[in-house]
């Protein structure tokens, strides 16, 4: 559970590991990680980690984010205002949990979204993220012109209130970067970068999440609620990756990360998007050094823009390089990428995608103990220990059901091949044989 021992007027994991403070959070995280918990506090404390735990979500096991964790992914879910409703949600929240995000983001658009949130967040044991400016224009009447700080302000402590762990807002595009998107091939791809983009050039005034984010942080902090500096103009096609409007906008990201924590608001970046394979590794690096090393928090990124209905695997491929580069969350992509909204089912496949990708990113990175369950996997696989296989596997239901459309007999569960070698020409069966009868010469 989120603390209930810090005072009212600062309320944040961070001022805790500032004043050399060990949190019962960062000692469930450090069994967690195997990692000790005075590490864990400093972590947290230099703003390298952090432990989104909102003092409200009850049910709530705290969990970290940071480049000396383990990799983690974040499963998106929501409504829309053509599609979904509360028990579709709470599906969806189940298979979140069944197959290991580690984080869910509510971005629910449309109607009914206060009773959407507070139903996802008592059903959830894992942080639940969300984009608040999807409400915000909600309760101005659907139009973003009808946005005031002060609506803004009130939407973002109502969400703080019901138990939201993290933020996504779009406080680091500014009017000065603007011109910039005029040179790209797809502009902003951003829904909340996209709004903002509306309403500043409505009023010719400035971001208003950049004008009133001391009072944010001051809702923030209150509450024990993380910032996701969110990415408004994160490319969304190759052409126009690593460009001066994404990298200026991450920039003030770094610029707004300080302000953060020197009032012990808990922050990470988002990143991109659509990015070419050979980019990855200079986007993981220019993200640490502009933001002080605060975690980093991908949206894949998808390495090509031609696999609509396969988006789940080329961002996968992009999610596993940015990991192992030292990105500290993966935001999971579903099948439905660009598509249209996704089902529980589509939930499954990109959270299996990118556990894939987190876990190969924890092996590439040496963490300590991450291939341990690889090695046994490949003991299980040597000794036709099928029932073993299917425990280890990141989906054993999905294992099992494609070893059982063949040889769904019990009798096979001991069998020493399967069906694609059938009982003759098993390499594993063979290479034992070899083996024993080289040992007994």
């Amino acid at each position: 559970m989120g603390d209930n021992t810090q005072n009212k007027k600062t309320q944040t994991q961070m001022y805790y590991a500032k004043q050399g403070t060990i949190t019962q959070a960062m000692i469930e995280v450090s069994k967690a990680e195997n990692i000790t918990p005075q590490f864990i506090r400093s972590e947290v404390a230099r703003g390298r980690m952090i432990i989104p735990a909102n003092i409200n979500h009850k049910k709530l096991r705290p969990m970290c984010i940071g480049i000396n964790s383990l990799c983690k992914i974040n499963a998106n879910i929501g409504s829309s205002a053509l599609s979904s409703n509360i028990s579709k949600e709470l599906e969806k929240v189940d298979m979140c949990l069944k197959y290991g995000a580690d984080t869910i983001m509510d971005l629910s658009t449309g109607k009914d979204l206060d009773n959407i949130r507070k139903a996802i967040i008592a059903h959830s044991t894992v942080p639940i993220g969300t984009v608040p400016i999807y409400q915000i224009i909600a309760d101005c009447g659907d139009d973003v012109n009808n946005l005031t700080i002060e609506k803004m302000l009130e939407t973002l402590e109502k969400q703080a209130k019901q138990g939201v762990s993290y933020f996504t807002i779009h406080a680091g595009f500014l009017l000065e970067n603007m011109p910039n998107i005029s040179k790209r091939k797809m502009g902003i791809v951003s829904r909340g970068g996209s709004l903002m983009a509306s309403w500043m050039m409505h009023y010719h005034k400035e971001n208003p999440f950049y004008e009133a984010f001391d009072d944010i942080l001051d809702i923030c902090r209150q509450y024990d609620v993380s910032l996701s500096l969110g990415d408004s103009l994160r490319p969304g096609c190759l052409a126009d990756a690593s460009d001066e409007a994404q990298l200026n906008e991450l920039k003030i990201l770094g610029e707004l990360t300080l302000k953060a924590w020197d009032k012990d608001v808990q922050v990470m970046i988002e990143g991109p998007g659509h990015v070419p394979l050979n980019q990855i590794e200079r986007n993981m690096k220019l993200e640490r050094e502009y933001c002080h090393e605060a975690p980093f928090y991908i949206l894949g990124p998808l390495v090509t823009d031609i696999a609509a209905g396969y988006d789940h695997i080329s961002s996968a491929i992009g999610a596993a390089v940015g990991g192992w580069h030292g990105c500290s969350m993966l935001c999971y992509v579903t099948p439905k990428e660009h598509l249209g909204l996704p089902n529980a089912n589509d939930v499954r496949e990109g959270i299996i995608a990118y556990k894939i990708a987190a876990h190969s990113a924890d092996i590439a990175r040496g963490r300590k103990g991450a291939r341990d369950i690889d090695d046994a996997m490949s003991d299980a696989r040597y000794n036709f220990n099928w029932n073993r296989q299917f425990e280890l596997a990141l989906d054993s239901d999905r294992a099992k059901e494609y070893h059982d459309e063949t040889l769904p007999q019990d009798v096979f569960k001991d069998a020493e091949f399967c069906s694609m070698c059938g009982p003759k020409f098993c390499s594993y069966k063979i290479t034992r044989e070899i083996v024993a009868n080289n040992t007994n010469m």
